[in-house]
């Protein structure tokens, strides 16, 4: 299992790494040397700018997340075992799955 964040679109909300059973996602400050460390493409890593259409829709939420403080990094992403929790949670729609069949799955948030 293949696991990536698109760091620009990630609001930090950490609902990733709250419902994970098998804590594949961990927190990092935008500014931690190792926030690109699981296996995003080049265009989905952290360069220090937010997705703006992301941003607008979350810099102003009132929901007791701290928001684009943190990035989401899935460091243990061969753990994954398929539950999709995150891919319902991810405010960003920024969450990639991609099976060892090669079927790709994407966060859509409800």
């Amino acid at each position: 299992m293949k696991v990536w964040v698109d760091k620009p679109k990630c609001t930090g909300c950490a609902h990733c790494h709250d419902v994970c059973p098998v804590a594949v996602f961990v927190m990092k400050d935008i500014n931690a040397p190792d926030v690109n460390s699981d296996a995003a493409p080049e265009q989905a890593q952290w360069k220090g700018a937010h997705d703006q259409e992301v941003y607008n829709k979350w810099a102003n939420v009132q929901d007791g997340h701290t928001h684009f403080k943190e990035k989401s990094v899935a460091v243990n992403g061969e753990s994954c075992i398929l539950c999709q929790a995150c891919l319902i949670e991810c405010e960003g729609e920024c969450i990639h799955i991609i099976d060892d069949a090669g079927t790709e799955y994407k966060s859509i948030y409800k």
